[in-house]
């Protein structure tokens, strides 16, 4: 049998669009839909580097300079103090230096943009929860 044996389908007319709903578009897409996460996962992802290198970045320049000059860490900086055993006292206030930027980025960067996404999230699950209704 060939295409054009069978017979023709019947016309029918086109049916009238149904009328959109009468409700408001967001005025924020879902939270799946933008790029708030990626900029606050990208912020914490800067704060941990910065805050971990400080404190990590000072211990291995503490450690290379202990393996690789001893002469220079065993100099003494004042009567009876060498330089490695102060050096080594400085890692508590660097490793104090890493905590207080890291809470500063924190109240500065991430803290905001979570704050908003939550805020948005809130915002967006009472509107989805209406829209059931």
């Amino acid at each position: 049998m060939s295409p054009d044996s069978y017979p023709p389908s019947p016309h029918r007319p086109p049916q009238p669009y149904a009328e959109p709903p009468r409700h408001r578009a967001p005025r924020h897409p879902a939270l799946g839909h933008h790029s708030d996460l990626r900029i606050l996962r990208n912020a914490y992802r800067w704060q941990r580097r910065t805050a971990t290198l400080t404190a990590l970045g000072y211990f291995v320049l503490f450690l290379i300079l202990s393996a690789t000059a001893p002469a220079f860490m065993t100099s003494t900086v004042t009567d009876g103090l060498p330089t490695g055993l102060l050096l080594a006292l400085v890692q508590l206030p660097v490793t104090w230096l890493a905590i207080a930027l890291y809470e500063h980025t924190a109240r500065r960067h991430v803290d905001p943009l979570a704050e908003r996404i939550r805020k948005q999230a809130a915002v967006d699950a009472r509107r989805e929860e209406a829209a059931r209704r």
